[in-house]
């Protein structure tokens, strides 16, 4: 234990809440940068002169810059200070959405999107591992847990805000929005976020270096199998729930997931610390029954929202175990790492839709349901084969 590990006597170890909180604020920004055209595509395509297919790609266009950018970015700006850099990253999302509410170009409109997909690949790389430095690593998970909680908030609070906001007021007036919020945050982040030095040169990591540290490979793997199955199910939730003939209860059924998602993430940040390989455990099993429910019981509305509630309570705090996993693991290669993470993630949402429209026409949505159990399946077997190691065992344990 090194000396910042090591509390003064007496004094009661603490969460420096404002400073994790501007990172929430973060990720709240970026998924809501990401996501809001979604709520927003014929105010656009009207706007901008295209189809709702075409202003589609506003969404695909900042998943590829996020792709593409995470891993070299965070590699190539390991010897920059981390204060200056995250503000940087930021300060983009405020250029960015500018550029996107002033627009009247298809072409500019996309390029920044392209950028903002870069920005957020830099901050996702950064955030985990930002909040794990801020505290005393007996309560590293706790802090990544606050400081992801603004990707849940954003999904369920800042997307229906943004999309009643473009709605009553326009589409650009919502991405305006987005912009003075980004300023907020940059104040916010220079009066409570601390600085960190970057890595000397003798200290950075090279990407394979980083690539076969011992659990990265393990912890990569069980998040793509477990995102994989996740955006499967989530992308086409609609033509699973119409087997059941509740199609149009999506809202009240994605409603159940929300409000279960959010238990598991407070759950998760209390017990993280003490309990990671337990509950990475529990997640990886309790999403399998949700699918073996899904399977037996595809006909039954009460199974189906049974079903949905335990997927919820198995992923809300899917992020903050597989994040902490891959902390333990990458010991000071903090940003290459939760860039590979990025990458992953990344990768798992595209393949998941692409998986699940194959699976749709080809076996219709009964199949997806198998699909889960199987992709589950082999990630459980690998939560178990590695449960000893060490990046499983929680500070506190």
């Amino acid at each position: 234990m090194t000396e910042r590990d090591a509390p003064a006597q007496g004094v009661k170890e603490k969460l420096p809440l404002s400073g994790l909180l501007a990172l929430t604020m973060a990720g709240f920004i970026v998924i809501l940068t990401e996501a809001l055209p979604a709520g927003l595509l014929p105010q656009i395509a009207a706007s901008l002169r295209g189809s709702e297919a075409v202003m589609g790609q506003l969404i695909t266009i900042y998943a590829l810059g996020s792709l593409v950018a995470a891993i070299p970015l965070a590699a190539a700006t390991q010897g920059v200070r981390r204060r200056p850099l995250l503000l940087a990253a930021i300060a983009g999302f405020g250029v960015v959405n500018t550029v996107t509410a002033v627009s009247d170009s298809l072409v500019l409109t996309l390029v920044a999107r392209f950028i903002a997909g870069v920005c957020a690949g830099l901050v996702w790389a950064m955030i985990a591992g930002y909040a794990a430095r801020m505290v005393p690593s007996s309560l590293k998970g706790r802090a990544i847990a606050v400081a992801l909680a603004g990707t849940p908030l954003a999904l369920t609070l800042g997307i229906p805000a943004g999309t009643f906001v473009g709605g009553l007021a326009g589409w650009r007036i919502a991405f305006g929005l987005l912009t003075a919020l980004t300023v907020v945050l940059i104040v916010w982040i220079l009066a409570r976020v601390p600085d960190f030095p970057g890595e000397r040169a003798e200290k950075r990591h090279g990407i394979g270096a980083v690539f076969v540290l011992p659990g990265i490979r393990p912890v990569l793997a069980l998040t793509l199998l477990y995102i994989l199955t996740h955006n499967i199910l989530y992308t086409y939730v609609s033509p699973l729930l119409a087997l059941a003939g509740i199609a149009h209860r999506t809202d009240s059924v994605l409603l159940v997931f929300g409000i279960a998602a959010f238990v598991s993430i407070w759950g998760v940040g209390i017990l993280v610390d003490r309990w990671l390989r337990e509950l990475v455990l529990l997640s990886v099993a309790l999403f399998a029954l949700s699918g073996l429910v899904l399977a037996l019981f595809p006909a039954a509305p009460v199974a189906i929202h049974l079903a949905v509630g335990v997927w919820g309570l198995a992923f809300g705090g899917a992020a903050t175990l597989f994040l902490t996993g891959l902390s333990n693991a990458a010991g000071d290669a903090q940003d290459v790492a939760q860039s590979m993470m990025v990458t992953a993630w990344n990768v798992a949402i595209g393949a998941g839709g692409l998986a699940g429209g194959v699976l749709l026409g080809a076996y219709g949505a009964h199949s997806f349901s198998y699909a889960a159990i199987a992709l589950l399946l082999a990630a459980l077997v690998i939560a178990w084969r590695t449960r000893r190691q060490s990046y499983w065992r929680g500070a506190a344990a």
